[in-house]
């Protein structure tokens, strides 16, 4: 079992920046990739970023691709999320999850995550 308590969220206007923290406890963090998800108001949860278990590799959702940078550091069973030049549309609640296997590649899918975070709001005020 894998806790994820996420934090950083807020409001701020575009063009800005926010991080966003997510601490892990439990069972052992480098074990796990990890990955960003959002869900906007009245949409579904969409991936945003991952992060291999050694933080070697990472992937990104195009509409964040060059704005936002996914990280982790092991010794602190942390992962954080840098988000620079936020628009409007980057408005949501943004959760970290863990996924739940060992793989060669990074998993962009919903499913594959078993452990998540409650969620944090990132509010981008226009």
């Amino acid at each position: 079992q894998v806790q994820l308590v996420e934090s950083g969220g807020g409001v701020v206007q575009a063009g800005g920046s926010l991080r966003l923290s997510c601490a892990a406890s439990g069972r052992t963090f480098s074990d796990y990739a990890m990955g960003w998800f959002r869900q906007p108001p009245g949409q579904e949860r969409e991936f945003v970023a991952a992060i291999t278990q050694r933080g070697s590799s990472t992937y990104y959702a195009d509409s964040v691709k060059g704005r936002f940078t996914i990280s982790r550091d092991n010794a602190k069973n942390t992962v954080y999320l840098q988000m620079n030049t936020l628009n409007p549309e980057d408005t949501a609640v943004y959760y970290c999850a863990a996924d739940g296997a060992l793989r060669t590649k990074i998993q962009t899918r919903i499913p594959y995550y078993i452990y998540w975070g409650q969620g944090t709001q990132v509010t981008v005020s226009s």
